[in-house]
């Protein structure tokens, strides 16, 4: 079967946009194919620094003919409805339709549409104008001429060339031509900028990558990939060193170069002083390479870089210009590590900020945190200065530290230094060393080692494939911040809207998921975050607040309509009216914004869950509007999904779906329940028989969930199976004596309140 190659080559194609690209041309493409009728057997997408490239295997030749028929209305019908299927069909007179004959509903109308099938060359030519045209690209350009014309073409870049080639391997291919702007698709393109600019002819896949290759281009990233590291990995060697690998970098890297050509610089040994965390990141930041490590710990002098060309000299001079840009970076870094460990002039003014948050002055890491509460920076306009959110968040890692196993005390300390690094000069310089910095500068003033490690990780996890924090005080303060974020901007309605979430509220939920569902943390998210809307509210609504916050935490529990009142004694008796007549109003308008927030960690659960290969309705069959432990669903999900998937899983499912079914029916009708089960109304041995199983099952099943043993509950319920399965054979449930009826629908509602306590088993399918 014919196979059918396609590549748009530009000037350049960003790094961080070429996977994504391919994968789209590959979709797009592919879709359009097979919805004009077409198939193939495999399709897979190319991309480098200045090219997309398409190999679709096994394209079918043409697409089949098609005969459908478009049933009318009747020969009867009036003019308007003969009007409307004429339309619909194609046809230009009702002449055109055929009559068919129903013994029922008499004569009608039918069309029969007959398309022909269309050449593989006409539908793709139809098809990558469009395609091409409509390409979304995160930025775009236009250029040339043909700018100035309404509609122009956008690409990321100037689109230089189009191969669009189709045909089987036995035979010359056919060059598709269709053009865009001027741009003809043909079969020529050019290598490398530099090494092979010529332009030369292809035919097929195999032939393409071929020349390509011979034009010193590497058509695919991943052996772009290998051979980097590899030579890398050798380089190093030879020089007895060790390649400190680094995948992401290795991703960027491979989208920067089509011929990979592997090279080490050097520094000097005097920049060895800065932490390898900065040099590292500096390294790999500014000049993207990689950096080497002595075979016994500790950085080397020297760093691997990967140019796209092979140079004259070896790459000697390429070598030393990148040589000369890392050390002015170094130098940057150096000055301004030396400059945080000295202390900050005007001591004496951070001291009201010291006392504030019990911090030791003598501490380099501690006035950096003095500092950042006496500048008064602020983290949100609505929400506060950076000062008043840590001295949040220290308050709730200090809650949940018994939680997650945490020492409080140093759950509190974590949290007081964590952002303190904001303000040195090394994070002021390289932002993404914030958290790593406060690691190293807390572990150089002498801090236990989970208070260090948590100004690192209680950022975490930034992203699906981040490691989540594992140390219960990084545990304890990463939840604490994530918390304090997402309820600050619900507190001011600032939520996400559709695809705009500009302070990363679903990265800070998924994060808190994450943490508590991987580390089998168990929170129950009302109780763990009432502390920080407590103190969301007094923020947005004042001090009048403030008195009542106080008073509920005097009182040891949450607020409630039901303590206002002892609050309120506790107030001036001329502010207690006021403070009574407008905490009702934000106290419910509290609960309102708790709800919608745990709905919203209900919907990134779900994201999260189906990721993880749950099924979505059994998600939705578990969560319901109040569930706030999030591990409790994760559990109760996957306990379900592995009991459906034996027999007497699905026998249940079917028979309590048909219980619930029946009961819904009758009670929509109006239908009397009778309250309890009456077993002297048992007519059968098969009502007796699921009664008894229900007894037995409930309780079991009620003490399983007590002990969170989720499986044991479904095992407890597939007792059920068989005494269903035998009521619905034997038992006519609308009975004809109104008692008995209403005694056997009392019985199917306890099945459902059974089946009930571990999962609302209508929202399952099947």
């Amino acid at each position: 079967m014919p196979d059918l190659l396609i590549e748009l080559r530009s000037e350049e194609i960003p790094a961080r946009m070429q996977r994504k690209a391919a994968g789209d041309l590959r979709k797009s493409v592919a879709d359009a194919l097979v919805e004009a009728g077409l198939t193939y057997e495999a399709a897979r997408e190319y991309w480098t620094p200045r090219r997309l490239a398409l190999d679709i295997r096994g394209l079918t030749a043409r697409s089949k003919d098609v005969r459908e028929e478009i049933k009318g209305p009747s020969t009867s019908a009036p003019e308007q409805a003969l009007a409307g299927f004429m339309r619909k069909a194609g046809l230009n007179d009702i002449s055109e339709a055929h009559v068919h004959s129903d013994p029922k509903k008499g004569d009608f109308y039918v069309a029969h549409i007959s398309k022909p099938g269309r050449d593989a060359e006409e539908i793709i030519a139809d098809v990558m104008p469009g395609i091409i045209r409509g390409f979304s690209w995160p930025k775009s350009m236009r250029w040339g001429a043909a700018s100035a014309k309404p509609g122009s073409l956008r690409w990321v870049r100037p689109l230089q060339s189009i191969i669009c080639t189709f045909g089987p391997e036995t035979e010359e291919p056919t060059v598709i031509g269709f053009e865009i702007d001027g741009l003809v698709a043909g079969n020529t393109t050019s290598g490398h900028r530099f090494h092979a600019p010529e332009t030369f002819t292809v035919r097929r896949f195999d032939d393409y990558v071929d020349k390509l290759e011979r034009a010193r281009v590497v058509l695919d990233a991943e052996r772009r990939k290998e051979i980097i590291l590899a030579d890398a990995r050798n380089l190093a060697f030879a020089s007895g060193l060790e390649l400190v690998e680094d995948e992401a970098l290795l991703d960027e890297v491979s989208g920067l170069v089509e011929w990979p050509v592997v090279l080490m610089g050097e520094f000097e040994d005097d920049f060895l002083a800065i932490p390898d965390d900065i040099i590292r990141l500096t390294i790999k930041t500014n000049q993207k390479c990689f950096v080497l490590r002595k075979p016994g710990g500790g950085l080397s002098n020297r760093f691997i870089l990967i140019a796209n060309i092979e140079a004259s000299d070896g790459g000697a001079e390429i070598a030393y210009g990148n040589g000369k840009v890392v050390r002015a970076r170094l130098s940057d870094a150096l000055y301004f590590w030396a400059t945080d460990q000295a202390n900050l002039p005007d001591l004496a003014a951070l001291a009201p900020s010291a006392e504030k948050f019990g911090l030791d002055l003598k501490k380099p890491l501690d006035q950096r945190m003095a500092k950042l509460d006496n500048l008064g920076v602020t983290f949100h306009a609505k929400l506060g200065t950076q000062g008043e959110r840590v001295s949040r968040i220290a308050k709730l890692a200090e809650e949940l530290a018994p939680i997650v196993g945490a020492d409080p005390a140093l759950a509190r300390r974590a949290a007081l230094l964590a952002k303190a690094d904001l303000t040195t000069e090394v994070v002021g310089e390289f932002p993404e060393l914030q958290g790593v910095m406060g690691r190293i500068y807390a572990g150089l003033q002498g801090e236990h080692p989970s208070v260090a490690l948590a100004a690192e990780e209680h950022y975490k996890p930034q992203g699906p494939s981040d490691q989540v924090p594992t140390d219960p005080v990084a545990l304890a303060v990463a939840l604490a911040d994530k918390l304090d974020t997402l309820v600050g901007f619900w507190a001011i309605d600032e939520k996400p809207t559709g695809s705009k979430d500009p302070y990363a509220l679903r990265r800070a939920a998924l994060g808190v998921i994450r943490i508590l569902v991987e580390n089998g943390v168990r929170v129950e998210l009302r109780a763990g975050w009432h502390l920080v809307w407590l103190e969301m509210f007094a923020i947005v609504y004042g001090q009048e607040v403030r008195v009542l916050i106080d008073g509920a935490l005097s009182l040891g529990r949450q607020l409630r309509h039901e303590d206002l009142d002892t609050i309120l004694e506790t107030v001036e008796s001329s502010h207690r009216q006021r403070i009574a007549s407008m905490a009702p109003n934000w106290a419910n308008e509290l609960t309102a914004k708790e709800e919608d927030l745990l709905s919203f960690f209900h919907d990134r659960l779900k994201v999260y869950l189906r990721d993880q290969g749950a099924r979505h309705d059994l998600i939705d069959a578990v969560i319901t509007p109040a569930s706030d432990d999030l591990l409790d669903i994760t559990r109760r999900v996957a306990a379900l999904g592995a009991f459906l998937d034996t027999e007497d899983g699905r026998n249940l499912l079917a028979g309590a779906k048909r219980g619930a079914n029946i009961l819904a029916a009758e009670e929509k009708k109006g239908t009397r329940v009778a309250d309890a089960v009456d077993p002297a109304l048992f007519e059968l041995d098969a009502e007796r028989n699921l009664f008894n199983a229900v007894t037995h099952s409930v309780s079991a099943a009620t003490q399983a969930i007590e002990n969170e043993d989720y499986a044991a509950a479904m095992s407890a319920l597939s007792a059920l199976r068989e005494p269903v399965d035998s009521f619905f054979e034997a038992v006519l449930v609308n009975a004809e004596d109104e008692a008995v009826r209403a005694n056997r629908l009392a019985l199917l509602a306890m099945i459902r309140q059974a089946t009930g306590a571990v999962a609302d088993f209508s929202k399952i399918a099947g």
